[in-house]
């Protein structure tokens, strides 16, 4: 039995109203410096120079995961459902409550430049040397080992893995709805009432009452709104562009042994090299990258510092949507902005986004995501997508354009070096 408080800690929050803490080893957890550190990094990444109000934390995320969480086991064992594994609350929450301590500053961008993932930091920081390995240590021995099977998705148990991590997870429902929120719009609103009355578990899996349908396809259709109309809109994707560039041209100098940075603090001197310690991971967040940053818009590298001036004084990329981009017209695209002196490894982007709301279920896929599951009256068991036409539908949706991004003036000064079919396809003489 875990400890519990003596009494018990609320939160107020703008989405769930209260989160509410009973458990001695969560309230530990909250307190420790890697999950504290997550105050200090974007829920969005770069979304805040699209949407101004998102301005939310990986910290306030996390601890809605849990609350989500926490009130599905609570209606399971209110309910004592017999199919509801008890002895698993307490991992079930930390894997809720941890699920992205790894993850870094702008982490999606950064990762993409660094090759590094969030899963396998979160993995690093559970199990390494750390305060949040010590309060999960002391609760149980194994408990490290556990939450970060749960978090890679290979614990033995499915119930508990997708609880955390599913097509209708905790994780998702809290997103969705506390992204909505912050960044001022509707789309990503749905009855999250209504499937906490409506989810059960199963013979190991966590399923969903037939009568509940309607309230999984709103949640999927906002889904699938959420990632169009915010996550893939076309200028965040334009700053997380140029932030990346920024970092593979820093890289680019590291490399260099004839280059001195000006200013280049440990952690990120490490990150360069690709040789980070749990320890200097933990040190990185956004304020630390953004000052950075804002120190390199002062380098000598002249790419550096503009492609740095462009992120810190929203100066972005331009962008024009095209049905498609072939090799031929890439091609162009470089051989013109090298004829106007830019270089095209640092200040062209060419973006295809695309994304499943919902990856219905194909026996023998071994990549597949865990289905959701209807139960009906006779307790028979059926995937969704069998039986809603609208998520069939949605469930066929891929992508979307070709997005081109490309620094508007200096083209646009430089426009008659570039053939007239190029100015057209670029839409510089508008």
């Amino acid at each position: 039995m875990a400890a519990q408080l003596r009494e018990e800690k609320v939160f107020k929050d703008p989405v769930h109203k209260y989160i509410y803490v009973q458990d001695e080893t969560i309230w530990n957890l909250i307190n420790t410096k890697e999950f504290q550190r997550l105050r200090r990094i974007r829920q969005l990444g770069t979304s805040f120079m699209t949407f101004h109000g998102a301005e939310h934390s990986r910290f306030s995320h996390s601890l809605g995961v849990y609350e989500v969480a926490r009130r599905i086991i609570s209606q399971f064992e209110r309910n004592g459902y017999a199919d509801w594994p008890k002895e698993e609350r307490l991992l079930c929450l930390c894997s809720a409550l941890l699920h992205d301590i790894g993850h870094g500053p702008f982490s999606h961008s950064l990762e993409q430049v660094f090759g590094t993932s969030h899963e396998d930091w979160t993995c690093k920081l559970v199990l390494g040397d750390t305060e949040v390995n010590r309060v999960l240590s002391a609760a149980d021995p194994e408990l490290p080992k556990k939450v970060s099977d749960v978090i890679c998705k290979s614990y033995g148990k499915e119930i508990v893995v997708s609880l955390i991590s599913s097509q209708l997870d905790a994780d998702r429902m809290d997103y969705l709805l506390r992204d909505a929120y912050y960044a001022g719009v509707n789309y990503g609103t749905f009855d999250l009432e209504r499937i906490l009355r409506v989810i059960r578990p199963y013979k190991g899996h966590i399923v969903v009452k037939e009568s509940g349908m309607h309230a999984i396809e709103d949640y999927l259709m906002s889904r699938y709104q959420m990632y169009w109309q915010v996550y893939f809109h076309p200028v965040t994707r334009s700053s997380e562009i140029v932030l990346r560039k920024i970092f593979e041209r820093a890289k680019k100098l590291y490399g260099d042994s004839g280059y001195d940075f000006r200013f280049l603090l440990g952690p990120l001197a490490k990150l360069l090299e690709g040789e980070m310690t749990v320890e200097d991971y933990a040190e990185l967040d956004e304020a630390y990258v953004q000052m950075t940053i804002k120190q390199w818009s002062k380098e000598p590298d002249p790419i550096l510092a503009d492609l740095c001036a462009r992120f810190m004084h929203r100066r972005l990329f331009q962008y024009v949507a095209l049905d498609k981009v072939d090799e031929s017209l890439e091609a162009e695209l470089r051989a013109g902005m090298l004829a106007c002196g830019i270089d095209p490894d640092y200040y062209m982007g060419i973006d295809y986004l695309t994304d499943l709301p919902y990856d219905v279920y194909r026996p023998g896929d071994e990549e597949e995501s865990l289905p959701i599951w209807l139960l009906d009256g006779q307790e028979r068991l059926a995937e969704i997508s069998r039986k809603s036409d609208i998520i069939r539908s949605i469930g066929s949706i891929h992508g979307g354009k070709h997005h081109i991004y490309f620094p508007a003036e200096p083209l646009r000064d430089k426009r008659d070096r570039l053939p007239a079919g190029l100015r057209d396809v670029l839409r510089l003489d508008g």
